[in-house]
């Protein structure tokens, strides 16, 4: 999918991004850019469509592909999320600042 930078009125090409779960127990997630940060109760997901949080227990990564913008989750999902910008960089520093 095409889009237009804000600031630039460039066209930029946009990854296209879906979640498929099953379940409740296994998802899998595309136009994923980066992980950011994981483990067994959280995965802060940055993607296309902006930052994803994925929350739950038991959570594994099945799979990861950046090149492709892949992810595999498996575990029990509670819930998930999708912050603003402001949000994402919020999150970002947080998790970066717990884990330094």
């Amino acid at each position: 999918m095409e889009g237009y930078d804000k600031n630039m009125n460039v066209r930029t090409h946009q990854v296209d991004h879906n979640v498929k779960m099953w379940n409740r127990r296994n998802l899998e997630i595309s136009g994923v850019r980066e992980v950011d940060s994981f483990d067994s109760e959280e995965f802060l997901l940055q993607t296309s469509m902006g930052y994803l949080v994925i929350r739950g227990q038991n959570l594994q990564m099945k799979n990861l592909d950046l090149e492709e913008g892949e992810v595999s989750i498996k575990g029990r999902v509670y819930e998930m999320s999708y912050l603003d910008e402001n949000q994402g960089e919020k999150a970002k520093g947080l998790f970066s600042k717990l884990f330094k």
